[in-house]
């Protein structure tokens, strides 16, 4: 009786298995990668060619002597982190680029090791504003819940009451594979998204000249000390108070309609123009990482609508749009928290159970 029974039972243990396999919700398989082969391959398709070559000096740390090493030197000159002369820049990861990674990490909310592990790298290679990172905070804001920022001497409009800015399009620097009244619409969303939670209103004029903010499309070295780097490096950049100009680089693949431009690079303009308006307005970059004024921005992602940190801290400066309530935002927030729990719950769900089920099976 003993085979009969080891048959039956191995039998049943196989089919037991088979069937749960069939019924559990699983991930797609896949080949297992070294994380360092796959945050490569996901670099290089979301980052510029320069900013994807930093990938080989994944896991460095201080002591390391690397070739190449001072090119990353000057991508954290250029964001406000090291102040060193381009002359005195070395290949070595000496204590003023480990402050720099630390500081950078903090600045964006990463873990603050040192090292320049995959989440820094994976950072560090994202497209991103090109507006530095250097910022300033009032002393009485500063307290562990606060991770918006100002530019130094937190500059912002000044004019009477009730305050009304003006925006125009350059009429040479643009791009034409966008409508001219795609490109309105999506700026008007932008502005009307800041305008619903401060005092402050904005008015397209045809004067490009005379308008407070300026609206254009650039390449390269254009005049302004910010030279851009082509597709996937820097998306953007915008002036501090008063000055109002807003560049965007025009070797992008910009997008109103990811359902209509199919670029893997495309890049999502209403979310870019929502971001560089709070520089217009005096909001430097946030730790937080899904607020509008963080400052990466992967291809293909739209982040369109404010945070309670970004709310808070432009607030800060001009106040309250008295229509403004805070329980719809809260609202937003609190429903989109809430979507990533449930999704994390339901996989943590089916894989106790997988799990409680293949203990039961072979305890028989």
């Amino acid at each position: 009786m003993l085979p009969f029974f080891s048959y039956y039972y191995e039998n049943f243990v196989f089919l037991s298995l088979f069937t749960l396999l069939l019924f559990v919700p699983c991930l797609p398989a896949r080949k297992l990668l070294d994380p360092s082969t796959e945050l490569t391959a996901d670099v290089r398709t979301n980052s510029n060619a320069t900013w994807h070559s930093f990938m080989r000096f994944l896991d460095a740390e201080k002591g390391s002597q690397l070739r190449g090493m001072s090119e990353l030197k000057k991508y954290f000159q250029r964001f406000g982190y090291l102040s060193i002369p381009n002359q005195n820049l070395t290949d070595s990861f000496d204590e003023d680029l480990e402050s720099a990674v630390l500081q950078y990490q903090k600045n964006l909310g990463l873990p603050a090791t040192g090292r320049l592990d995959s989440d820094t790298m994976k950072e560090i290679t994202s497209p991103r504003c090109g507006v530095s990172d250097k910022k300033t905070r009032t002393a009485q804001k500063l307290h562990a819940k606060i991770h918006y920022a100002y530019f130094d001497g937190e500059p912002r409009w000044d004019r009477s009451s009730p305050m009304i800015l003006t925006y125009a399009f350059s009429p040479d620097h643009t791009i034409d594979y966008l409508s001219s009244a795609d490109i309105r619409a999506v700026f008007e969303r932008s502005f009307a998204r800041w305008s619903s939670v401060i005092p402050v209103n904005f008015t397209e004029v045809d004067d490009y000249y005379s308008a407070d903010i300026k609206i254009g499309w650039y390449r390269g070295d254009h005049g302004d000390g910010q030279p851009f780097d082509g597709v996937l490096g820097v998306l953007a950049h915008a002036f501090s108070p008063e000055n109002g100009r807003l560049h965007l680089d025009g070797a992008e693949a910009w997008a109103v309609d990811f359902k209509e431009q199919k670029s893997k690079v495309a890049v999502d303009l209403e979310s870019v123009a929502t971001h560089e308006i709070g520089h217009i307005l005096g909001l430097a970059h946030s730790a937080v990482k899904d607020a509008v004024m963080y400052p990466s921005l992967s291809p293909r992602t739209k982040k369109v609508d404010l945070r309670i940190d970004d709310v808070e801290g432009i607030q800060a400066l001009y106040g309250s749009n008295p229509n403004f309530k805070y329980s719809s935002l809260y609202e937003s927030d609190i429903s989109s928290s809430r979507s990533i729990y449930m999704e994390r719950r339901r996989f943590s769900k089916w894989t106790t159970v997988f799990l409680v089920m293949v203990v039961f099976i072979f305890s028989l």
